[in-house]
């Protein structure tokens, strides 16, 4: 998912307007009439066959844009800087798209340094969620009946669907929950259980604390390249990684200029610098950094402390490794930056995936819904 979680704010059914297929179909039917023909590419040197397979290469892009996206069921949700949109492939074959409209409003803390990260990611979670489910929904649309007899909705069913924004919070706030469990208080849990055979004396060194929560940190990343390892085996999962490698690959074609096409979007790489994988990454990175500058000057402490100064210092992390994302990404092409982008583009190969024609399709449609009329306004 690359980085954009600014001006996105919980889907409201009521706030959706449909955008009709015919639309979408006479952007993309523009688009492709408004392309120039290339000249005849000149005869390459001898030496260029031997350029390693698999290798693609792509224009230099002429901007960075502040539009992102996330990959959904059978579709793929793009965020603009005014608008944000989600195209999802029915189960008839047509593809769906919704614009969500967005609050006009924004908060003072919104802009703010190292407070804004945790706000835009917090909106992007439940904006994500809310798509998510409702493209489920969507992509079974058109498919045979047969398949949906005698299939009686539960309660849940029913008090989702009158009550989506809230089922909506719930499923975000409960991913949230998860994913600290799972990558921030387990490895520290494990560590506590570790440290009951080590003796007391050698516990309360500087030095001794300072490892263990190194040893913690690569506890906390192993752990997370388990989850993508092994999510990225699942046939389902895969399919939503080839959307999302469509996503990265539409918006590496717009911003290389050149006009979103089937043939010009998939000649991009799917890898992207501004993913929120990349995020993830920076996000356990300085994790290993902070708790073990905290263990230095806290010394040896109960569990239950250690795990609390994780939960407490969990905003914090978050906020730095967004403002570490925002300049890496501003600042790509300096020696160090690229550095340190490479961990996360590296990471991207187990949640990314080669899309087809069809499923680049769905990110084009998404795309152009939301790609402002002013070039400038989604300059990075």
């Amino acid at each position: 998912m690359s980085e954009n979680k600014g001006n996105m704010v919980p889907v409201d059914p009521d706030m959706i307007e449909e955008t009709a297929i015919e639309t979408v179909a006479k952007a993309q039917e523009s688009a492709i009439v408004e392309e120039q023909p290339a000249p005849a590419p000149a005869p390459a040197p001898a030496k260029a066959s031997k350029k390693k397979k698999g290798k693609k290469s792509c224009p230099v892009p002429v901007k960075k844009t502040t539009i992102g996206g996330q990959a959904l069921i059978e579709g793929v949700m793009m965020v603009g800087p005014s608008r944000t949109a989600m195209a999802v492939r029915k189960g008839d074959g047509t593809i769906y798209v919704e614009e969500i409209k967005q609050s006009e409003k924004t908060s003072y803390f919104d802009k703010v340094p190292f407070i804004r990260g945790c706000i835009r990611f917090y909106k992007m979670l439940v904006t994500g969620t809310g798509a998510l489910m409702k493209a489920a929904d969507i992509s079974e649309e058109g498919k045979p009946e047969k398949n949906k007899e005698n299939v009686k909705k539960s309660r849940l069913d029913e008090f989702a669907e009158r009550h989506f924004n809230v089922m909506m919070t719930i499923s975000a706030i409960v991913g949230i929950l998860m994913s600290v469990g799972l990558f921030i208080l387990a490895p520290r849990l494990l560590v506590e259980i570790a440290l009951k055979f080590v003796p007391e004396h050698l516990r309360e060194l500087t030095w001794f604390n300072a490892l263990t929560s190194v040893v913690e940190g690569l506890l906390r990343l192993i752990i997370f390249l388990l989850y993508l390892v092994f999510a990225s085996k699942l046939k389902d999962i895969k399919r939503v990684w080839r959307y999302h490698g469509a996503e990265h690959k539409t918006i590496a074609c717009y911003e290389a200029g050149l006009p979103l096409t089937v043939e010009n979007v998939l000649k991009q790489t799917r890898f992207h610098p501004r993913c929120g994988t990349s995020f993830m990454f920076n996000v356990l990175a300085i994790s290993i950094i902070i708790y073990t500058v905290i263990g230095i000057f806290t010394g040896a402490q109960p569990a239950w402390v250690n795990v609390a100064i994780r939960l407490v210092a969990i905003p914090i992390i978050c906020s730095i490794s967004y403002e570490i994302l925002r300049f890496v990404g501003r600042h790509d092409r300096n020696w160090l930056c690229k550095l340190m982008s490479k961990p996360g583009l590296w990471l991207q190969k187990f949640t990314t995936e080669e899309p087809d024609g069809p499923i680049v399709e769905v990110a084009i449609a998404s795309m152009q819904a939301v790609i402002p009329e002013n070039k400038d306004d989604d300059n990075w």
